[in-house]
């Protein structure tokens, strides 16, 4: 089986990031996403601090489909620099690490 990733990035509303993870599960690229409302985030930007409210997403996803993850995500996203950080899973419950294998050897996995 092949390793298990998370995918974590970052959203400024509820909306945008329903949309993308909508879109990443109907793509077949994850085979599910937790959706988190209710951040703040304190970040450098622009040669400033900055403050947002954002909304947090993890994708559980395979790592021969990361790549194309942060791809989408990028393409999707409405931040310049989005945060997309994979995340090695070290370890997995057997049947649920094959629930993931089995939900993203759709048409958008590769």
């Amino acid at each position: 089986m092949e390793r298990a990733v998370f995918v974590y990035t970052t959203y400024p509303s509820i909306v945008e990031a329903e949309r993308a993870g909508r879109a990443l599960l109907e793509r077949r690229l994850a085979a599910c996403v937790n959706i988190l409302p209710g951040m703040v985030s304190f970040y450098w930007w622009q040669g400033q601090i900055d403050r947002s409210d954002e909304v947090v997403m993890i994708i559980k996803t395979r790592a021969g489909l990361a790549e194309p993850v942060r791809a989408a995500v990028k393409q999707m996203h409405s931040y310049t620099t989005p945060a997309i950080l994979v995340i090695p899973i070290e370890s997995v419950d057997p049947s649920y690490h094959a629930w993931i294998e089995a939900e993203t050897a759709g048409e958008g996995a590769t």
